[in-house]
């Protein structure tokens, strides 16, 4: 091993074992930039597009992806045609800490190109076996140095100098196929139970939605009797209960007038401004939160938070999220993204919030939601939503049964969402430790069934 690969980025340099390699992927795969687009121009070859999300998405790429049909010049075609054992990289990203994102190309797929935004890795297979390349990809440790050379600033890029220059731990070819083959199997049974896990915790929110949905239209009498709500995506409700506009019985608010702070605004420690991505399964993160100064949280008094109030996302992906705010660690606001809705007397904001969980209003709000391109409510909207309000007893009866039965739910969410993590740290270092020869892999080990 050369002086000249010692890199303080890969400090497993110093420790993989000593019949292995360290060399530069430069000098043992061709590492190559597409510039084939997403355009079908008259005159060009068809071609199939392998795309960002093709590669970010799968680790695997084979045949049952359904490729972009595109079209592309005949020396296109010659440079960026996929081979089975190719390795197709992210190049850019919005995170640097997301990007050289690989997949293995799994088997032959004819006149399907290499698209743009990936960078097309072709090991020489003397010296590099292609399925070992895409696990040595997928290893933080390995990721580290393409994390460090990104540049950018809102959006961030890799140069192919990066992807050559970067350092891999290089063992005979033999012992790279049976590493690979070895990691197929073992991370193969981690991700079936991880979808397992997954599926099991889809089935817990879907139970727990239905719960909170049945609670707060029907109530918990099974004897009451019912009456139509005249509202045709709800039906009938129990005859005791009022149908009202939220702007009666609370008051809704939003930042206005402010496009938002640049960075450089945030301060250390002050007062807590809220994002929607600090709502999270129903509850407030406190944890992650950034701090604005005392000046500016002034400027909005009527969007300083306080318990009892409710948050809804009214913009982007996460349109309709909410969350009740139960305490709050120090005084707190929100940008323009959520809006405040505070309820007055008649009606408690634990109910209001469940309302806003279930199944109707989220449909509703799936209706409702406008605005060009990015998913939009708007205030007045927001004011026009129905609700129904049961007796004030009733409602806190309500907040006390869903609590009650979501907690039994909530633990096992949290068991399995703590099981998750342990499983993605586990198969993070068993992938590290085996491309690194700090975990051996049995001369006995063979190859069955390789996974595509």
């Amino acid at each position: 091993m050369s002086a000249t690969l010692v890199n303080p980025l890969a400090p497993w340099v110093a420790t993989v074992p000593k019949h292995w390699q360290v060399r530069r992927l430069g000098s043992i795969a061709d590492v190559m930039f597409s510039n084939v687009d997403k355009h079908t121009i008259e005159g060009e070859l068809p071609i199939g597009l392998c795309n960002y999300t093709d590669v970010y998405k799968n680790d695997r790429v084979t045949s049952r992806i359904e490729f972009m049909q595109a079209s592309g010049l005949q020396r296109e075609i010659e440079k960026f045609q996929v081979r089975k054992g190719d390795v197709l990289a992210t190049k850019d990203s919005e995170d640097p800490n997301d990007i050289a994102v690989s997949a293995l190309i799994a088997e032959e797929l004819p006149n399907v190109l290499c698209g743009y935004h990936l960078a097309l890795i072709r090991p020489q297979p003397k010296h590099l076996a292609g399925e070992y390349l895409a696990w040595v990809q997928s290893s933080k440790g390995i990721l580290a140095q393409y994390e460090a050379q990104a540049v950018g600033v809102t959006r961030f890029a890799l140069s192919q100098a990066a992807f050559k220059e970067a350092v891999l731990p290089v063992p005979p070819p033999a012992e790279q196929r049976r590493i690979a083959g070895y990691l197929d199997e073992a991370t193969g049974k981690v991700d079936r139970l991880v979808a397992l896990r997954r599926r099991q915790m889809d089935l817990l929110r879907e139970q727990r939605a239905a719960l909170i949905q049945q609670a707060v239209t029907r109530g918990l009498n099974p004897n009451a009797t019912f009456k139509d709500s005249c509202l045709l995506w709800l039906g009938q409700i129990p005859k005791h209960w009022e149908v009202k506009r939220l702007g009666s019985i609370a008051t809704v608010k939003a930042r206005l007038g402010w496009k938002g702070l640049k960075a450089e605004e945030y301060v250390a420690e002050g007062y807590i401004f809220l994002a929607t991505p600090n709502i999270k399964g129903d509850e407030i993160d406190f944890e992650n939160v950034n701090y604005i100064t005392k000046e500016r949280y002034q400027e909005s008094p009527e969007i300083m938070l306080r318990e009892g109030d409710i948050l809804v996302a009214k913009d982007g992906a996460t349109l309709g999220i909410t969350a009740l705010v139960n305490q709050l660690p120090a005084p707190a606001t929100v940008n323009g993204s959520i809006a405040v809705i505070r309820p007055y007397r008649e009606c408690s904001g634990g109910f209001l919030a469940a309302w806003f969980r279930s199944h109707s209003i989220q449909r509703l709000i799936d209706m409702m939601k406008g605005g060009m391109g990015v998913p939009h409510l708007f205030q007045s909207d927001l004011r026009h939503f129905p609700i129904i309000i049961p007796p004030e007893k009733e409602q806190l009866q309500i907040i006390a049964f869903i609590e009650k039965e979501t907690a039994k739910l909530g633990g096992l969410l949290s068991a399995y969402t703590r099981q998750l993590e342990l499983l993605t740290e586990y198969r993070a270092a068993l992938i590290h430790e085996c491309v690194t020869g700090q975990r051996a892999v049995p001369e006995s080990f063979t190859i069955i069934n390789p996974r595509n």
